[in-house]
This record gives C-alpha cells, structure tokens and sequence, in this order.
C-alpha cells in the first residue's frame, strides 16, 4: 500500500505544447535509481531536451536531466542517463508503429510522483512550423480579447 495518494506534479514541459502537435498521450513508469527518486522528491528535475526514443522493442527518456542528489555518496546518478519507460507491449507496438510514420517524434510532457510511484506523461507528436506557432498564439490571443469583452459587457448590465 503506498504512502501517498493523489498525483504530484515535479516538472512539465510547457514548451512542448508550444513546438509540437499533440497527437496522443501515455502514462509510462520509469525506472529510476535511488538518488534519483530524491531528487524528484525535492522538485529538482528538467524536461526541456528529454525525447523518447526506441532501442530495439524498448522504449528509453533520453537528455532529461535530473541533477545530482545533494546528499548523495560515490553512488550518484549520472544527471543525463538513460532511463527506460514501463509500458504495456500494446502501448509499444502502437507507438512504435506511429513513430515509423514521417515527422513523428515522442516527447515528455510531464513528469510527477502518482500514488507513490514516478510516472512520466509521454504524447506522440508532430513539429509545428512557424507560421502555426503564430496562427496558435493569435487564435488565443483573439480567444482572450473575446472572453474580455463578453465579462466587460456582463459586468456592465
């Protein structure tokens, strides 16, 4: 039975949603060495460059840096290792599958601690080019400027 209850969020990658097209997502385990587990637990952990990528029918985190435990002995982890992903074989296969397919990529979108255990929120995603960019931050910035005007014009009942 574990400790906690609930999920606890350590680090997002807010960017990701920024760069690419969200396509799918997936809860993976991760496999994590103990000093590493402490680190998360003091909220030290960075997304930013991490990806998922496939060796062989594994499927690894790669370039998420999670730094050095303050506390820890000769027996640190190194802070940008390879970590593999827990997932169910359908879960592989499925997204193996897609990655085949052109302009395809697996990024991180979140990492956090859920009833006890480290879980990583990985999407299946597609690049964005610029001019989307620009067309996403204008459709929210129109978004924004709409919902203003409705609560002004409410307001001024």
């Amino acid at each position: 039975m574990p400790k906690e209850k609930g999920r606890s969020l350590v680090a997002s990658n807010r960017k990701a949603r920024h760069d690419y097209l969200i396509e799918d997502t997936f809860e993976a385990g991760i496999v994590l060495s103990g000093t590493e587990v402490k680190a998360l637990r003091m909220g030290r952990c960075s997304l930013v460059d991490g990806f998922a990528q496939f060796s062989g029918d594994e499927l690894y985190l790669e370039h998420v840096h999670i730094p050095e435990y303050l506390n820890g002995t000769w027996n640190n982890h190194a802070p940008r290792r390879r970590r593999k992903l827990l997932l169910h074989r359908a879960e592989l296969t499925k997204i193996a599958n897609k990655t085949r397919e052109s302009g395809r990529t697996i990024v991180p979108l979140a990492l956090y601690f859920k009833d006890g255990r480290a879980k990583v929120e990985i999407a299946l995603a597609t690049g964005k080019k610029n001019y989307d960019k620009r067309h996403a931050l204008r459709e929210r910035q129109d978004q924004r400027e709409a919902d203003r005007a409705m609560s002004s014009a409410h307001r001024n009942r």
